[in-house]
C-alpha cells in the first residue's frame, strides 16, 4: 500500500454515531455515515477497541480481540462496515492492543486458577504483599505490580491494574496475537494501529529504578525489534498500512520501526510534540504552549526521519488529547482560521496525516462548568487531587476543562439539532454547547467552512507528489511565533507559514522574499489574497 497519499481518520465508536437512541454511539453509526466520510475524501478509517472489555480503560482492556462488544453492535455489523466501507474506497484500521490484555480475559483467569501455561502469558515474580519485585510506577498511578495472595505473587501492569502485562518472551502468546491479526486479515481489515507497542519487551532482569519510574528498562525494549520483525513476516501484513503507537521513544528507535527495510512497521506515532503546554512536563499543571519548541521538535523528527528514511504519522488530536483549536489556536476569536491553519501545518508536511472526528469542523474542548459533567476517570481522580494540593474548585475546573480527555471524546457534531444530532436519546456525554454553529450541515453548505478546508488538504496530498514524497527543511527557526518549513522534490518547491499568534507577525528576510517574489504563487491559505505580515493565525502556502 502507498502510504505518502493516504489521509487516516480517527473514530472513537462511542461518540460517532448512535443509531439505536441508547445514548452511546455504534458499529452501524459509522456505516450510516461513510457517505460523509467519502465526501471528505479519507482513505482508512482507525477505529479505537470494540472489543469486548470490562471499560475500565475505554476499551483498551481487551477481554477478548476477536469478539465485539454487545454495546457497539455484532459481528455481522462488523462485517457489513468492512463490506460496505471498500465500495466506497475506504479501508479499516484496527487497534490491537497487544502489551496487555484484561483481567478479565480467559488466558489471565486461567493463570489466577494456577495454570501453568497460562501463568507463562503474563509477567509473574514472587514477592509478599508488602514488598513489590521493584519499584516501578503504573503510569495510572501508583506500584505497577499487584499482588495476588493465592498465587504468592505478582504480576506486573504498566497501566491498570485490570491490564496485565502480556510476556511476548513465550513463543506462544506471540502465536495467539498473530492469530487474532490473521483473524481480523481475513475479514478483510486493510490495516492495524498497535498500542503501545514499544513497552512490549520486558529486561531479562527486573530491578528498582534509582533514576524514575521504570521506564528505561522497558522502552524500547532489548526484543521490541525482533519481535515486531517476526509479527509482520509472519501474518503477511508488511504491504499493509500499520502505525505503532510509541510511548517515550526515541528518533532513532522510531527510523528503525518505520524505515521499510526494516520489515516492521509503516509509520509511528511519537506524542513529543503534544508537551509544549506541561509546565515542567507535567500534565496537570498549565502553561502557554512553547512555539520555539515546537519548531524544534518538528524540525528534529520531521528532517531526522527523513534522513534516517523513517515515516512520520503525522497529528494533533486523538481520543485521549484537547482539541487542538482549543490548545494551540484561538476557538473565540479567530475558530476558523486557527483550525485551519494547524490543520495545513500538520497535511502538508512529511508524514501520514490523522484526523481525529469533529477535527475537520474545528470542533472546541467541552467547555464544561462542572464536575458532574465530566466522566472521565482519569479527570476525576485527578480533580480530587488537585484539591487537596490546595487549588479553589474554580481552579481545578479550570485545569479539568484544559486537559480532560472528555474534551476529545465529546459527541460528533452533526447537526443543530437536539444532541447535536449524535442520538435520538441523552448522550453518554454532553456535547459542547456551540454545536448549533459547529457541526457537519452547516460546515457542507459554508464553502469557507473548516471541512471545506480539510477536503482540500487531503486533496492536494492525492494530487501533489512533492506533498507525497518532498524532503523537508524548516525555515524561520529563530521566529518564535511561526512554523515554517520548505518542501523539494522533482525540481519543485513548496514553502508554508504558519502563525500560531492571535496578531500580525512579520517574516524574516527570506521568507518575506518569497512572498513578493513573483517566482512564487499561492497554493493554499486560509486568508485572501497575501500580505507583507502573516495575519492572525494565518497559514500561506507557496509553490514554485
Amino acid at each position: 500500500m502507498n502510504i505518502q497519499n493516504k489521509v487516516v481518520y480517527q473514530i472513537y465508536p462511542k461518540s460517532f454515531y448512535d443509531t439505536n437512541g441508547d445514548g452511546l454511539g455504534d458499529l452501524p453509526g459509522i456505516t450510516a455515515k461513510l457517505d460523509y466520510l467519502k465526501e471528505l475524501g479519507v482513505d482508512l478509517l482507525w477505529l479505537t477497541p470494540f472489543f469486548v472489555s470490562p471499560q475500565n480503560d475505554n476499551g483498551y482492556d481487551v477481554a477478548d480481540y476477536c469478539a465485539v462488544d454487545p454495546r457497539f453492535g455484532t459481528m455481522e455489523d462488523v462485517d457489513t462496515l468492512i463490506r460496505t466501507a471498500k465500495t466506497r474506497g475506504i479501508g479499516l484500521m484496527f487497534d490491537m492492543v497487544f502489551n496487555h490484555t484484561s483481567t478479565e480475559h480467559a488466558w489471565f483467569k486461567r493463570a489466577l486458577a494456577g495454570d501453568p501455561d497460562y501463568m507463562d502469558y503474563y509477567i509473574w515474580r514472587d514477592g509478599t504483599p508488602d514488598a513489590p519485585p521493584t519499584n516501578w510506577e503504573s503510569k495510572f498511578g501508583g506500584n505497577a505490580w499487584e499482588y495476588v495472595p493465592a498465587l504468592g505473587k505478582y504480576y506486573l501492569h504498566l497501566f491498570d491494574v485490570t491490564q496485565a502485562d502480556l510476556n511476548w518472551e513465550n513463543p506462544r502468546v506471540r502465536e495467539e496475537l498473530k492469530n487474532v491479526i490473521r483473524f481480523w486479515k481475513a475479514k478483510g481489515v486493510e490495516g492495524f494501529r498497535f498500542d503501545v507497542v514499544n513497552l512490549i519487551s520486558k529486561p531479562e532482569v527486573f530491578e528498582d529504578d534509582h533514576e524514575g519510574d521504570g521506564r528505561r528498562f522497558y522502552t524500547d525494549g532489548r526484543h521490541v525489534h525482533e519481535f515486531l520483525k517476526e509479527l509482520t513476516r509472519d501474518t503477511g501484513i508488511d504491504t499493509m498500512m500499520t502505525v505503532g503507537e510509541m510511548s517515550s521513544t526515541s528518533l532513532e528507535n522510531c527510523i528503525r520501526y518505520s524505515n521499510p527495510a526494516e520489515k516492521e512497521l509503516s509509520m509511528v506515532f511519537s506524542f513529543h510534540h503534544l508537551k509544549i503546554d506541561y509546565k515542567g512536563g507535567v500534565k496537570w499543571a498549565l502553561q502557554k504552549p512553547d512555539i520555539m519548541a515546537l519548531k524544534k521538535l518538528f524540525a528534529v523528527w520531521q528532517e531526522g526521519m527523513a534522513a534516517g528514511g523513517g515515516w512520520n504519522a503525522v497529528f494533533w488530536c486523538n481520543h485521549d488529547q484537547p482539541r487542538v483549536v482549543s490548545r494551540f489556536g484561538d476557538d473565540e476569536r479567530y475558530p476558523k482560521e486557527s483550525a485551519k491553519m494547524l490543520g495545513a501545518c500538520i497535511h502538508l508536511m512529511r508524514g501520514t496525516p490523522y484526523i481525529y472526528q469533529g477535527e475537520e469542523l474545528g470542533m472546541t474542548n467541552a467547555q464544561y462548568t462542572d464536575i458532574a459533567q465530566y466522566k472521565d476517570v482519569e479527570s476525576l481522580n485527578y480533580y480530587k487531587i488537585l484539591l487537596n494540593e490546595g487549588k479553589s474548585k474554580e481552579e481545578a475546573l479550570h485545569i479539568l476543562s484544559v486537559r480532560s480527555r472528555d474534551n476529545s471524546r465529546t459527541p460528533m457534531q452533526w447537526s443543530a439539532a437536539a444532541n447535536a444530532g449524535f442520538t435520538s436519546g441523552t448522550p453518554w456525554l454532553t456535547p459542547p454547547a456551540n454545536f448549533n454553529t459547529i457541526n457537519t450541515e452547516a460546515e457542507f453548505v459554508d464553502a469557507d467552512s473548516v471541512f471545506r478546508f480539510y477536503q482540500k488538504l487531503i486533496r492536494l496530498r492525492k494530487e501533489q507528489p512533492i506533498i507525497q514524497k518532498g524532503d523537508i527543511f524548516f525555515l524561520e527557526r529563530e521566529n518564535a511565533s511561526v512554523v515554517a518549513y520548505e518542501r523539494a522534490y522533482a525540481g519543485r518547491k513548496l514553502r508554508v507559514y504558519c502563525n500560531f499568534r492571535a496578531a500580525n507577525v512579520p517574516l524574516m528576510e527570506d521568507s518575506l522574499a518569497a512572498l513578493t517574489d513573483e517566482g512564487w504563487s499561492k497554493l493554499i491559505g486560509n486568508y485572501d489574497g497575501l500580505a507583507v505580515d502573516l495575519r492572525p493565525y494565518e497559514v500561506v502556502a507557496l509553490e514554485k
